[in-house]
């Protein structure tokens, strides 16, 4: 692999980029492997790199039913963040944050993180006390907050509709200074670059059609590109977890839906940090290019359609214009959704499937890209070693029988 570094971008840009070479190989599926993982999102290369790095398991691939990046990974609002209640999900999202913030250095390609600070916004008096308690219970999880005033929230983001005659009047906020925003191409494509550098298959255009049982075990797929052997599986494929489990034959308690985004024309920088107002169920930040980058809620009808519906467009727009009156008028510049994988208790699955030899990595909802890293890392340990990491335990399937949920629903922004 050809490491980046400015003197070559300097160089190639006198040569009219000439020694560029290709990113990553199309090699053709071989018959067998080690590890296969299927999904070529973020999570399932971060998995792959992770099981070189860690590991030294080579011989594995990445098979992707479209292009690498091409679902979620590429259609979400790019915030980073671990400010969660409780302790296994501090842990678990500050573990990915903590990898984010070696990332461009470790895949030495830039992922553009950008730790410009997360603020949560209470509205009154009543929230401003939850908003205390959600701080102190960061802080005990030895993640970074600090509980704003009005008016510090004011110095951080000027921009933002301080008057008293707003819906909902802004009272304080809780920040997170480590919080920030990444660029969700550039996280896949330098998994994808550093994965195949050490010899991993990433395969795409490459649709798994069933999984292979012998005995109750997994031992392999069925692909678009034929049949495909492996000591071992693992599944990330976000919001089509549930199709997958229907082929081997376990099922799932994920219900999937279309979470929507927005982003404008590009304008000067305006925004500060990452905004989020709850009772709006809109957040915002701006990209590096200068775009308005817009998010809400979930829309209310299970769909695996990359869509979204006009009703929530309206909400989470309307919403906007009110928290920043002055950017009403901005044109929007393109809107898309991603399908999203829900568990009932907004809490990630990472563990066995059920299924000998058929590894999980699902249900993160609406927190999938925050947590690429992180999850990448968990599976891996799961397919080399065949036993938990102690940040994945808590989030096994077994969870949903024993009733040791861990309902994250506030912290992800999913209203009950």
């Amino acid at each position: 692999m050809s490491r980046y570094s400015g003197w070559k971008v300097f160089r190639e840009g006198l040569r009219a980029g000439k020694g560029w070479g290709q990113a990553w190989r199309t090699p053709r599926p071989k018959d067998a492997y080690d590890v296969v993982i299927i999904g070529g999102g973020g999570h399932g290369l971060a998995t792959a790199y992770y099981l070189t790095k860690n590991h030294g398991i080579k011989n594995v691939a990445v098979i992707e039913k479209g292009w690498l990046g091409g679902g979620n990974t590429g259609r979400n609002t790019t915030a980073i963040r671990s400010n969660y209640f409780y302790p296994e999900s501090a842990a678990l999202y500050d573990k990915s944050v903590q990898l984010y913030e070696g990332l461009s250095r470790d895949l030495n390609y830039n992922v553009m993180f950008s730790q410009r600070g997360m603020i949560v916004c209470a509205h009154s008096e009543h929230e401003m006390e939850m908003a205390a308690r959600q701080c102190n219970a960061m802080q005990l999880n030895g993640v970074d907050a600090e509980l704003l005033s009005a008016e510090q929230v004011r110095r951080l983001e000027p921009a933002l509709n301080f008057s008293d005659t707003m819906r909902f009047p802004i009272h304080g906020g809780v920040l997170q200074k480590r919080a920030g925003t990444g660029r969700h191409d550039a996280v896949a494509w330098g998994f994808a670059r550093a994965a195949d550098a050490a010899g991993v298959d990433i395969i795409q255009n490459c649709e798994v059609t069933d999984v292979i049982l012998e005995g109750g075990r997994c031992v392999g797929v069925n692909t678009s590109m034929g049949e495909i052997k492996a000591g071992v599986v693992g599944a990330a494929v976000a919001g089509h977890s549930s199709v997958l489990a229907q082929m081997a034959g376990y099922e799932l308690p994920i219900t999937s839906y279309v979470l929507q985004a927005f982003v404008s024309e590009p304008i000067k920088p305006v925004l500060n940090t990452v905004l989020v107002c709850p009772p709006f169920g809109t957040y915002a930040s701006q990209s590096d290019k200068g775009g308005l980058v817009i998010g809400g809620g979930l829309d209310r009808v299970p769909s695996y359609g990359q869509r979204g519906n006009m009703p929530m467009q309206e909400t989470v727009l309307s919403a906007f214009c009110e928290m920043y009156p002055s950017l009403a008028k901005v044109k929007l510049l393109r809107h898309w959704g991603g399908i999203v994988d829900v568990t009932p208790d907004s809490s990630p699955i990472i563990g066995p499937s059920g299924v000998e030899g058929l590894y999980l990595n699902c249900g993160w909802g609406t927190g999938g890209f925050k947590a690429i890293p992180v999850g990448g890392y968990l599976l891996a340990h799961l397919l080399a070693t065949g036993a938990h990491h102690a940040l994945s335990r808590p989030f096994g399937l077994e969870r949903f029988k024993t009733g040791r949920l861990i309902d994250e629903a506030a912290s992800s922004g999913i209203a009950h």
